[in-house]
Order: C-alpha cells, then structure tokens, then sequence
C-alpha cells in the first residue's frame, strides 16, 4: 500500500461536543477508497477535518507525509487535496460555465483550465448543453454532475466527495459512479463517503465503516461485502 494520505489518531468535533473518536486511515494511491456508515457517525466530520474546514483537535492529517493538518482548505486544495461537499454547494446565479471556472482558481489548476474544462466536458457532454443555464435551473443529477465537475477543475490528486447519489434517481446514481470508475481507472485516488453502500462496495477497492466516530471495520471491499454485520446492518441480507 502506498498511502498518498493519511490520518494518524485524529479528533474533531463542533463546539464542545466530540465526534470523532481517534480516527486513523490511510488512502492508497490511484485507489478508490469508500468510507460507509450510518447516518451521525462522523463521516462527513471526518472529511471535514481532512480539509480543515473543522478543526482537528489533535491527531494528525498526512499528505505524501507532509503533515497539513492546519493548513488551510484553500493551501490544502493548491496540493491537489480537494472536496466535493455534501449539498453541492454550486452558486445559483452563475451560469454552468462560470461554476466550472470558479473551480479553477487554484494555482495547480489555472494553467490548465481550458484543458480541463474540455474534459469535464467530455465526461459529461450534458454540461456543455447547458453550459450557458444558470446552476439553479439544473436537474439535481446535473446539479450533482457540475459539483464533480467543478472539483475536477481543480486538478485533484485526491478528490474527496461527500455523498455523491444523495437524492438522486438511481439510473442517475449509477451513471455518475461509472464516471467515477473511469477516472479512478485514470490514476485518480478517489475518497467516498456515500449511503449507496451496494454502489460503494461494488465500485470501491477498500472500505471503512464506521460507527459512532469510530472505524468499525476496514478492509477489501469485497471481503467487507461478505461479512454478515455489514450484510445485516447495510445491505439488508
């Protein structure tokens, strides 16, 4: 394993109350890592902190070991450390096209950003249809499309997404998980959190699960898809 990113014993929380409870992982490079679990169990804390829009109250975040734990989202981001939040985030009355250049304003990325606004693009061409629409006036599948693309835009070389088919029909889910195998097949190293933990299982190579701020269970994804707790408490076997 060749981890590109690390967290050593970290906790974190929101004001007083604590929700991570010594949180240690690692991301393997070019790998597709899904983190899965029960809702307040401290995923999205967990990617959060990794960016640093929480703070973490101690432990440690690594990236190529260099320790980034209090480095800003935005210094974070300019390493190619990038988060596709929860809710899309997107800017309403901005077209498509200025939501995907919005995304390129890092230093890593600016130098391409034509280049990869044709990717995002090619990946998908429904974007460029609309190009010229306001954000607001999107489907949510292509709400969610243009929030991927967006962070795409930056260049990543870890890209982070939280919960990518909340709310989405699943043809729309399923479509944009083949994306994510496509460009995970790319080199990208891919970090999940997602509900669809059918989709995560089948589409991720490791997988963390957990429960009440803790790792529960952590391993190959098709190896965590055969244990009966995960059977029993997210797969309804």
């Amino acid at each position: 394993m060749d981890p590109v990113l690390q967290l050593e014993n970290v906790e974190s929380g929101y004001g007083e109350v604590q929700v991570l409870w010594g949180i240690s992982l690692e991301v393997a490079r070019e790998n597709f890592t899904a983190i899965i679990g029960t809702n307040g169990a401290g995923k999205t804390t967990t990617l959060r902190t990794i960016m640093g829009s929480v703070r973490a109250w101690k432990g440690r975040v690594l990236f190529h070991g260099e320790d980034v734990t209090r480095l800003s989202p935005h210094a974070k981001a300019n390493r190619g450390l990038v988060l596709v939040p929860e809710g899309r985030q997107l800017f309403p009355d901005m077209s498509v096209e200025e939501n995907l250049e919005m995304g390129g304003y890092s230093r890593r990325a600016r130098k391409r950003e034509k280049q990869n606004l044709e990717r995002v693009y090619e990946l998908f061409p429904r974007l460029k249809e609309r190009r010229k629409q306001k954000s607001s006036t999107l489907s949510g599948g292509e709400q969610q499309m243009l929030a991927l693309g967006r962070g795409l835009m930056q260049e990543p070389e870890v890209l982070m997404i939280d919960e990518l088919s909340l709310g989405l029909a699943p043809v729309l889910a399923q479509q944009l998980f083949l994306t994510l195998g496509k460009l995970r097949r790319e080199g990208l190293t891919i970090v999940l959190v997602e509900q669809n933990v059918h989709l995560a299982l089948a589409i991720s190579d490791y997988t963390y699960v957990f429960a009440e701020g803790r790792i529960n269970i952590r391993g190959d994804s098709d190896e965590v898809a055969r244990m009966d707790e995960v059977r029993r408490a997210y797969l309804g076997l």
